[in-house]
């Protein structure tokens, strides 16, 4: 189902224009009074909005803000971890000027964002596509962002990580994979675990198929 109430937090008058003209084109109506300029406002934005039980469902972000007057939340990171405490099932979808892979795919993990898009050529097309995918419970980091496969790698995966596709790199099956995990104590070991992070690093790599993150982590000699 798509989006029906969407805040924008963005200090530039042109994105945000554009913002809300791609959300025209996805038919999710937009109020002026859900587009803020600074952190603090889009933080009691959404608070108002809970406390009349009209809350957003989706948050679109910039990182960086520029602060003329003095502010409680700083940037787009403070507002990310404060919204998380306040609504914890809000959507939130960065759109920032930081295009590094590795920058970008750090912040998608760490914050558990539900996206990552960078501004430049292209990114009305990455912002429609990140929101319908993200109205569909899926996550979305772009693939327009500038990569460094091996850090961008590294950053994303865990030991962990690292150990399960190299098994199922050497030809084992999943189940395959949760038995061993099991048999030596090493947490999460449940099959159901197991095809849930890989279905997170799948939505990461924008991948379909445990066949294609092989083959993938092969030709990009990740392993």
């Amino acid at each position: 189902m798509m989006f029906k109430k969407v805040l924008i937090a963005d200090d530039h008058k042109s994105i945000s224009i554009s913002v809300q003209n791609t959300l025209a084109d996805l038919n999710i109506v937009q109020d002026n009074r859900d587009h803020v300029t600074y952190c603090d406002a889009a933080l009691s934005r959404i608070q108002k909005a809970l406390a009349n039980g009209e809350p957003y469902d989706l948050l679109i972000t910039d990182l960086s803000f520029n602060n003329d007057i003095p502010q409680i939340l700083e940037d787009g990171t403070d507002l990310i971890l404060a919204t998380q405490k306040v609504q914890p099932g809000l959507k939130i979808l960065v759109f920032a000027g930081e295009d590094r892979s590795a920058v970008a795919s750090r912040l998608y993990r760490d914050l558990n964002l539900d996206g990552y898009i960078p501004k430049g050529r292209g990114d009305i097309k990455d912002l429609k596509a990140a929101i319908e995918k993200m109205a569909t419970d899926q996550r979305y980091l772009s693939s327009n962002l500038r990569k460094d496969l091996k850090a961008n790698f590294s950053i994303i995966f865990d030991e962990y990580d690292k150990m399960v596709l190299a098994m199922l790199m050497e030809g084992n099956s999943q189940k395959e994979v949760a038995t061993y995990l099991k048999k030596n104590n090493i947490k999460p070991s449940s099959l159901s675990s197991l095809e849930k992070r890989l279905s997170e690093i799948k939505s990461t790599l924008n991948i379909s198929n445990n066949e294609q993150l092989i083959a993938y982590c092969k030709d990009n000699k990740l392993i």
